[in-house]
């Protein structure tokens, strides 16, 4: 049975950790940066981490960061970010693995952005649940751990103690459900983001995408894993979108399956 994700102690500030590691990319690290590490007017700060899995840590777009804090700085952590994963086809080291494990059995709650629901599964505490991650590896989460149900069509779904979300842009959705979570009521993106619909707690609590009418394919010359609009109904539909004043969260996730 899932454990149920308790409220924290309002008294103290929440502590959250977030896991970077060499070939990161900076816009998945800034995500749970902006989301947990800014100071936003209304919200009370949180006791922000970052702590790295290797030594040197060069980024994705050639600069590279200098972080002080190891794997230790998740013995105290209330949550447990990883923003992403380098690579799907490689094992997260073992020293994370047991770190993660540590941290959940101490009571930190866990959430995988995009990638970062592969470190999750190689522990196993996504075994008997539903998880998500970016659309294009889906397929490949799906095969290489078969005891976890991969649901394709969400941002992001909630399990109580671990949490995972869709590729690039949906982590920033999911960021702002645990704000809400948390009780950042008063932040103003927060009132963009889509609501979830809270269960029981032997449901996850899942939000879908917008259901999409137009069918996809790679257009000549897109990048490897692109997808553009096949259709004149779908070049319209992201026009119309693209125009519209109110874009909201849930729009932008839904943007991204294009």
């Amino acid at each position: 049975m899932n454990r149920k994700f308790e409220p924290l102690d309002e008294r103290r500030r929440t502590r959250v950790v977030v896991v970077t590691f060499d070939g990161i990319s900076p816009f998945h690290l800034a995500v749970p940066c902006v989301v947990f590490g800014d100071r936003h007017p209304g919200v009370a700060p949180f006791d922000f981490r970052v702590c790295a899995v290797d030594g040197r840590l060069r980024t994705t777009v050639g600069f590279e960061l200098s972080v002080k804090r190891g794997l230790g700085a998740l013995r105290q952590a209330d949550i447990v970010v990883i923003p992403s994963w380098r690579d799907p086809q490689e094992e997260p080291p073992l020293a994370l693995t047991r770190a993660l494990k540590a941290a959940h059995g101490r009571g930190a709650r866990l959430v995988g952005l995009c990638l970062g629901a592969y470190p999750l599964a190689a522990t196993g505490l996504l075994d008997g649940r539903t998880a998500t991650t970016h659309w294009s590896v889906a397929d490949d989460f799906a095969q290489r751990f078969p005891a976890v149900r991969v649901d394709r069509e969400v941002l992001y779904v909630d399990e109580g103690d671990v949490v995972t979300s869709a590729g690039t842009a949906a982590g920033m959705d999911c960021c702002l459900h645990l704000l809400r979570q948390l009780g950042m009521t008063t932040m103003s993106a927060c009132r963009s983001a889509p609501r979830p619909r809270f269960t029981d707690n032997s449901k996850p609590t899942v939000v879908r995408r917008r259901p999409s009418t137009a069918h996809t394919r790679k257009s000549k010359g897109a990048t490897p894993g692109c997808r553009s609009p096949n259709t004149t109904q779908g070049t319209a539909r992201w026009k119309g979108l693209m125009r519209s004043k109110a874009t909201t969260a849930m729009r932008c996730g839904d943007m991204a399956r294009f």
